[in-house]
């Protein structure tokens, strides 16, 4: 069931005109010169709409991607233990099949233009952290030791990350972040997942 805003729009019309909306004034204004208020005058909703989607300007940008996390790290914390790392392969190819442009893709690869770089890069990192987290908890689960944890997880949650920015700066119909993420995936095969004796 899909829930109206006061405006009388579907919520995840909303959400778009809001992203959509983000994204021109960045290209137009520049990231820093664009506020909240600027982003909901030109999506035509209130400032307490978008803090119904958001909690930032940037997060706009990200929540696309943010809810694929937020089921990947629901489904990795569900999984008991995975010695040979084949849940997490089938968990990450999830979070990243069918992935459509969205207002991530169009930042990354403006993000010069949009003045974002350096907030794409810290983003990024947030993003990966809250994934690297949870895939180290599962390792940890599953008896790797927590140096390889570490290790293992950063890896995995990069590969996901760096998928997505490949694929957004290829431009759009050169492939999908499955395909992206397949080609990290052979890049991290010779980083096993499995349990460590000591």
């Amino acid at each position: 069931m899909i829930s109206s805003s006061r405006a009388g729009r579907p919520r995840a019309s909303s959400r778009e005109t809001l992203a959509d909306a983000a994204c021109e004034l960045f290209l137009e204004r520049g990231y820093d010169a664009t506020s909240v208020a600027d982003i909901t005058q030109r999506a035509g909703v209130s400032r307490s709409s978008f803090f119904n989607y958001f909690s930032s300007k940037s997060d706009v940008l990200w929540s696309g991607l943010d809810d694929r996390i937020a089921g990947a790290v629901e489904d990795l914390s569900a999984v008991p233990q995975d010695r040979q790392g084949s849940e997490v392969r089938r968990i990450l190819t999830t979070l990243v099949a069918d992935f459509a442009p969205d207002s991530l893709a169009l930042a990354m690869t403006n993000a010069s233009a949009m003045g974002l770089d350096d907030e794409l890069v810290q983003d990024a990192a947030v993003r990966q952290a809250r994934l690297s987290a949870a895939l180290r908890d599962l390792a940890l689960r599953s008896g790797v030791t927590p140096v390889s944890a570490d290790i293992v997880a950063a890896t995995w949650s990069a590969a996901v990350l760096a998928a997505v920015r490949a694929w957004a700066e290829s431009g759009a119909g050169r492939g999908t972040v499955s395909e992206r993420f397949d080609d990290a995936v052979r890049a991290v095969d010779a980083l096993p997942w499995r349990a460590s004796t000591r």
